[in-house]
């Protein structure tokens, strides 16, 4: 009866296995993976675009990306070379990624990918510079984009 039961598990792990197609198993190798070190960002558009705000002033731009190649969505900021936060990306199957960044590297900064395919996905960032009672905070999020 033993044998019965760990054979059927087997068997159940490998049909879940065999019903995964090597493009899904591909697309999910590129979770949590930097775009432009996997290639991916070669191919990539801009789907939405959101401010940075702090308060009233605009202080950069948020920008969610996709790429048609791997299936995958990030987000890219341009911001104060001096400003240092963090970089969000979800999908709506409950899935998220989030990338501290530093300062520094122009001001340009981008997170980590999450594969998107036939779902919508929405990013989110904030940047923080100065020090003391001169430190300022910004945030800013993208609107969904569904492919």
């Amino acid at each position: 009866m033993k044998f019965r039961v760990a054979a059927t598990a087997i068997g159940a792990i490998a049909a879940a296995l065999l019903a995964t197609s090597p493009a899904q198993a591909a697309a999910r190798g590129y979770d949590h993976q930097d775009p432009y070190k996997s290639g991916c960002g070669n191919s990539a558009r801009v789907v939405r675009t959101a401010d940075l705000h702090n308060g009233a002033d605009v202080v950069g731009t948020i920008q969610l990306m996709w790429s048609g190649k791997c299936k995958t969505n990030w987000v890219e900021i341009k911001t104060s070379e001096r400003a240092h936060g963090t970089i969000s990306v979800f999908t709506q199957d409950d899935r998220s990624d989030q990338f501290s960044y530093r300062a520094g590297n122009g001001g340009r900064h981008w997170g980590n990918m999450l594969r998107a395919n036939n779902m919508c996905a929405w990013g989110q960032a904030s940047a923080m510079w100065g020090g003391g009672q001169g430190h300022q905070n910004a945030s800013g999020h993208t609107t969904k984009a569904c492919k």
